[in-house]
């Protein structure tokens, strides 16, 4: 359950990501639950969980991040390699019982077409908040937003957003269907 009061408008501190991050790891975008689009209106790119054995993080807690997402050119980017800022769910969805654990990216960007089968590198640079249940979807829609914001607001600093320019995020010759 998520708590009562007013959330924190940034994530992370000033001066930059502190350990563990920033966290690095990839992979094939794959259809997830269907629900990010058509029930939320968030739309998200999955990548396989296996995606979190990328350095060692399978054990990653459960929660909301931020950071930044590359992917190579296609349709979806106007045929050019691209970042994208993102936030993006880690964990089990308790809101809707999930048995499996799923990485979620929203990125925050109007795509005109979807783009599954393409490889993502994810930046990832803080934490947001951990994992909650909701007693309502519209309640789970307004806390997305929410992290969104949050998650827009931390990257505007200078200590975050040079990492837009990390070029792990448009290094795509190699990679295979799972992370690396």
């Amino acid at each position: 359950m998520r708590p009562n009061g007013p959330r924190d408008p940034t994530a992370g501190p000033d001066s930059g990501p502190t350990t563990p991050f920033p966290l690095r790891l990839n992979g094939k975008v794959i259809k997830g639950f269907g629900r990010g689009s058509k029930e939320l209106g968030i739309p998200t790119a999955n990548i396989p969980v296996t995606g979190l054995s990328v350095g060692g993080h399978e054990d990653i807690e459960s929660g909301v991040y931020y950071g930044y997402a590359g992917l190579p050119a296609s349709p979806a980017t106007d045929s050019k390699p691209n970042v994208y800022p993102m936030v993006m769910s880690i964990g089990w969805n308790p809101f809707y019982k999930n048995t499996v654990r799923s990485v979620e990216v929203h990125l925050l960007h109007k795509f005109n077409q979807d783009f599954y089968g393409s490889h993502m590198n994810l930046v990832i640079l803080g934490f947001i908040r951990p994992e909650y249940d909701y007693v309502s979807l519209d309640s789970l829609v307004e806390d997305i937003r929410e992290d969104m914001e949050v998650g827009k607001k931390s990257m505007d600093r200078n200590a975050y957003a040079d990492f837009r320019r990390d070029p792990y995020l448009l290094e795509f010759e190699g990679r295979t269907e799972v992370g690396e």
